[in-house]
């Protein structure tokens, strides 16, 4: 009921009054139809784009977080260290200024912040003019004082670069069980006095302001890419490097002091990401937040619209297919019906059930197919009197009217002893005989590619190169002489009474230029060939008999041929209408098979021909 409900509402909807009477739900309305529901798809690019502008709007406020998370951290880390740095300048000074109170000044900053690990002075070569160490963080982390005294020893190298007047900061927490920062700065920035202080410091305090619950990431890193701060203490302890980290690699390059990005790491994650350099000893702040997670939201939400998309098409599909059905039906039909005439089913009995230009191709549809139908039947009943390639030919119009010079083989055969076979048999018999007879022959010939030109009582004529050649015409007629010669081995078997006589036959065939083509009256045509070596062929072979042979060929047949088959010469043989002799020469067989008669005594003893003067 819906769907003729809606073909009523369209057909009052779009209804002219110039359409014929037969189309009463034109395609093209239908077409329209099916077009107002694709225009859902419309919706799919107005999700997509609004994704995408979503996503681009997420991103900008995760960079302005990322900006705003590294402008927090960078002040608390930069006052952590000037605190720590202006704790270390107080304690030395009153150290150096009264060294016998050394002791009691330390003790004094390692009560204050139990995070100091060490406190020293010390010149070029790292010897100390002053060294205290935090005996409760020893005992209570199970350190030695001479073992961390050996440690700074080897931390020359890095402090080096503090002599010059710049704070290094970098990360000691490899040489220790613990995070551990170690900083060193000249005593004084105003005068070259030749000493540095140095100290190490926990880091735990520092490490608190780096672990985070959200989506972003952040980590404190020196100016030569190790790690200082990280929310996973591992990397910490190790000493990580991240120079193969983009963002890491641009703070370093960068000539201002922040920046933001997007990037991809080694292991093809893409991240989000910015940094902030302090002032201080080179080191910086970066935070990155990964694009998957960023986007998270957005995808979820893309992924909604999808499904509600999914929903809107299906439904939309629901209605176009109630109209479509009506389309698609007749069509697989027209499908079904185009497969059945390809197979060769003409008689179709396809009936149109709807009034559209569907319909209209039915009923052309199977009025074609009625008259291939009737052409087929034509064919096939013209091919029973005129060979199957020239009525094929005909029907295609490609059949030539007048004769063409060409090259092929020309054969003919005959029944030996065919007149007094006839006088034994009824005419009834006769027929049966030769049906049967020419039914064996004929087979031969379609075998080998040749064409039967006619057939003049029991001979038969055939060609090969006359419609088309093959380039082996001269072969292929020989071939099929031998291969009647083996049906007639056979067709011979339990024959020999005189209802069923022993049958002998003669082949002859010729090669040279022919005329072809179609010739006769007006009233009456025929294709056929005509030429001098259409008679020598003839000719070739009515010497069988008095040569006692059954397949004979002329000089220039036998040049195409000799290295395929075994023959015989007969020497020149006078042949009625021509000057000069002829050489012929007897077929033996196939030089591939070995089953082939060696000699012309063999072949008349294999076929039982008598040899030529001598009687049964």
């Amino acid at each position: 009921m819906i769907k003729a409900s809606l073909k009523k509402l369209a057909s009052f909807l779009f209804k002219t009054d110039s359409e014929s009477s037969d189309l009463t739900f034109p395609i093209r309305y239908k077409l329209l139809l099916i077009t107002s529901a694709v225009l859902l798809l419309s919706m799919s690019g107005v999700i997509f784009l609004a994704s995408y502008f979503f996503r681009k709007d997420s991103e900008v406020r995760v960079k302005e977080n990322n900006i705003k998370i590294n402008e927090i951290l960078s002040l608390k880390v930069k006052s952590d260290l000037q605190s720590i740095k202006q704790d270390i300048q107080i304690t030395s000074s009153a150290i150096l200024r009264s060294p016998n109170l050394t002791e009691t000044i330390s003790k004094e900053l390692f009560s204050a912040d139990k995070n100091f690990l060490l406190v020293g002075a010390y010149d070029f070569n790292l010897n100390p003019k002053f060294e205290t160490l935090n005996d409760d963080f020893l005992k209570d982390y199970d350190y030695q004082r001479s073992e961390v005294q050996a440690i700074v020893k080897q931390f020359k190298p890095k402090v080096k670069k503090s002599f010059s007047g710049t704070t290094v900061i970098w990360n000691a927490s490899p040489y220790f069980r613990h995070p551990i920062l170690c900083i060193a700065f000249p005593l004084s920035e105003s005068k070259d006095t030749g000493t540095i202080l140095l100290t190490l410091f926990r880091l735990d305090s520092l490490l608190d302001a780096f672990q985070t619950s959200g989506q972003v990431e952040t980590f404190l890193v020196s100016e030569d890419g190790s790690v200082l701060a990280h929310p996973d203490a591992k990397i910490v302890l190790s000493g990580s490097s991240l120079n193969d980290l983009p963002i890491v690699e641009r703070m370093k390059k960068s000539t201002v002091d922040n920046g933001q990005f997007r990037y991809q790491s080694n292991d093809g994650t893409w991240f989000l990401g910015s940094f902030k350099k302090l002032s201080l000893g080179g080191v910086g702040v970066i935070s990155q937040v990964r694009e998957e997670k960023v986007f998270a939201e957005v995808n979820n939400i893309q992924k909604r619209n999808v499904y509600l998309l999914i929903v809107s098409l299906a439904l939309a599909f629901i209605i176009v297919y109630i109209f479509a059905k009506s389309l698609s039906i007749p069509i697989l039909n027209l499908v079904s019906a185009s497969e059945e005439i390809r197979a060769g089913n003409y008689h179709i009995t396809l009936a149109a059930t709807t009034k559209d230009e569907i319909g209209v191709l039915t009923s052309s549809f199977v009025r074609m197919g009625r008259g291939l139908e009737e052409r087929e039947k034509l064919k096939d009943s013209f091919g029973k009197f005129v060979n199957t390639d020239i009525a094929e030919l005909a029907a295609k119009g490609k059949l030539a009217i007048g004769g063409q010079r060409k090259h092929c083989a020309v054969f003919f055969s005959d029944i030996r002893g065919f007149t007094s076979i006839s006088e034994r048999l009824q005419p009834e018999e006769v027929v049966e005989f030769l049906n049967q007879y020419m039914s064996e022959m004929v087979t031969c010939v379609k075998e080998t590619g040749g064409t039967v030109d006619k057939f003049i009582g029991d001979a038969i004529m055939a060609t090969w190169g006359a419609l088309r050649s093959t380039g082996s015409d001269s072969k292929n007629a020989v071939e099929t002489c031998i291969r009647m010669r083996e049906r007639m081995l056979e067709f011979n078997k339990g024959r020999g009474s005189t209802k069923k006589p022993i049958i002998n036959i003669g082949c002859g065939v010729n090669t040279g230029y022919v005329i072809a083509g179609q010739i006769g009256s007006s009233e009456k045509m025929e294709f056929t060939v005509i030429g001098d070596t259409v008679n020598l062929a003839s000719r070739v072979e009515s010497l069988n008999k008095e040569s006692g042979t059954d397949i004979l060929i002329s000089e220039n047949t036998y040049k195409e041929v000799k290295d395929f088959f075994t023959v015989e010469s007969m020497g020149e043989i006078k042949v009625k209408g021509k000057e000069k002799p002829q050489k012929v020469y007897a077929v033996l067989g196939r030089k591939s098979d070995k089953n082939t008669p060696k000699n012309l005594i063999e072949l008349r003893k294999l076929l039982g021909i008598m040899p030529p003067g001598k009687k049964k």
